[in-house]
C-alpha cells in the first residue's frame, strides 16, 4: 500500500523516528518548563545536563561496570545533585534580576562544562551499546518496530505523564503552582519555599539527565550533543508556552511528528520547520499555544 507515492512501511518508519525525536523534545522541554515556571530562570544549561546524563552513564559502565538499567535511576540523581549545587551557589542570587542574567549564567555554565569534558574525551563521540533486553525489532506486519525506540517513546511518555499528574493533580503540585504566583504567601503557611525551589531545579535537570540516558544508545555520546538539541527544545518551549507543562509535552511530540513528515516530503526544510512554526505562532499568539496571555 502506498500513501502519496510512499510505501506505508517507509512512512510509518519516518513517523516513528519523528515520535522518538518528539519524545526527547517533550521530556527536555518539560524540564525547562518546570524550572521556568517556578524559578523564572531560562536554563540554557539544560542541554549540558542532558549531555551529562549520557556521559555519566557511559562513565559508570566504563569504570564501575554499572548497567543501563541502574543508570536510568542513578544518572538523574547524580545530575540532580549537581543541580542542587548550581542552584544553591549561583542561581539563587539571580531570582530578583532580569531573565537575561540567568540566561547568561547558564550559558556560561554550558561552555564551562562542555570545555572540561571536551578536553578529557574530545568531541568525536563515545559508543554506548543498546541493553541486551531491548535489542532487535518486533514485526508488526506492516513494519519492523525497533524495540529500543519503542522503549524510548514509552519511557518518555510515562515520565511526562507522571510529572504532569504530580504538578496538576496532587497537593505537592498545588504548592508548586501557588509558589509561582505568590511565594511569600506559600512561606506564610510554613512551607520551606527556598528548599522547594532547589528541589525543583534538581528535578528539572534530572529530567534532562534521564533523557540523556535514553539517548545514549541512539546518539553518539559527546560533549556537544546537548548543544545540538537545546536550540530546538527552546523553540518547542516557546511554541508551547513558557512555563506550560502540558504545552511542553504536546508541542514536543507534535513537532517531532511534523519534523518526521517534513523529512519525507521536503527533506531540505526538516531542520528549519520547527523555527518556521515558532515564527508563525509568535506572530499570532506571543504567549505560545498553551501559554497565558498577560
Amino acid at each position: 500500500m502506498e500513501i502519496f507515492g510512499l510505501s506505508t512501511s517507509a512512512l510509518l518508519s519516518q513517523l516513528l523516528l519523528g515520535l522518538v525525536n518528539g519524545s526527547f523534545y517533550a521530556i527536555l522541554s518539560l524540564g525547562l518548563a518546570v524550572i521556568f515556571g517556578l524559578l523564572n530562570v531560562i536554563n540554557f544549561s539544560h542541554g549540558a545536563m542532558f549531555m551529562l546524563g549520557a556521559i555519566v552513564t557511559w562513565m559508570a559502565g566504563q569504570y564501575f561496570g554499572l548497567n543501563y538499567w541502574a543508570m536510568l535511576l542513578l544518572a538523574p540523581l547524580v545530575v540532580g545533585a549537581i543541580g542542587v549545587v548550581i542552584e544553591r551557589l549561583l542561581l539563587r542570587h539571580l531570582y530578583q534580576l532580569d531573565h537575561l542574567y540567568g540566561l547568561l549564567l547558564t550559558f556560561g555554565l554550558t561552555l564551562f562544562i562542555e570545555g572540561i569534558l571536551r578536553s578529557i574525551y574530545g568531541s568525536s563521540g563515545l559508543p554506548y551499546s543498546t541493553p541486551e533486553l531491548l535489542t532487535g525489532a518486533t514485526d508488526l506486519g506492516f513494519m519492523m518496530l525497533p524495540n529500543y525506540r519503542a522503549w524510548v517513546v514509552f519511557a518518555s511518555l510515562s515520565v511526562c505523564f507522571v510529572t504532569w499528574y504530580v504538578i496538576e493533580k496532587t497537593k505537592l503540585g498545588s504548592y508548586l503552582r501557588a509558589g509561582t504566583e505568590n511565594p511569600k504567601l506559600v512561606q506564610a503557611f510554613g512551607i520551606n519555599f527556598p528548599l522547594m525551589m532547589t528541589l525543583t531545579y534538581a528535578f528539572g535537570v534530572g529530567l534532562a539527565a534521564f533523557s540523556g540516558v535514553l539517548a545514549a544508545p541512539i546518539i553518539q555520546i559527546s560533549p556537544l550533543m546537548g548543544s545540538n538539541l537545546i536550540i530546538v527544545v527552546f523553540a518547542v518551549v516557546v511554541i508551547g508556552g513558557m512555563g506550560s507543562i502540558l504545552g511542553s509535552i504536546l508541542t514536543g511530540l507534535g513537532l517531532g511528528l511534523i519534523e518526521g513528515l517534513t523529512k519525507v516530503f521536503y527533506p531540505e526544510a526538516s531542520n528549519t520547520v520547527v523555527f518556521a512554526i515558532m515564527a508563525i505562532v509568535l506572530l499570532f499568539r506571543p504567549a505560545g499555544l498553551f501559554g497565558r496571555e498577560k
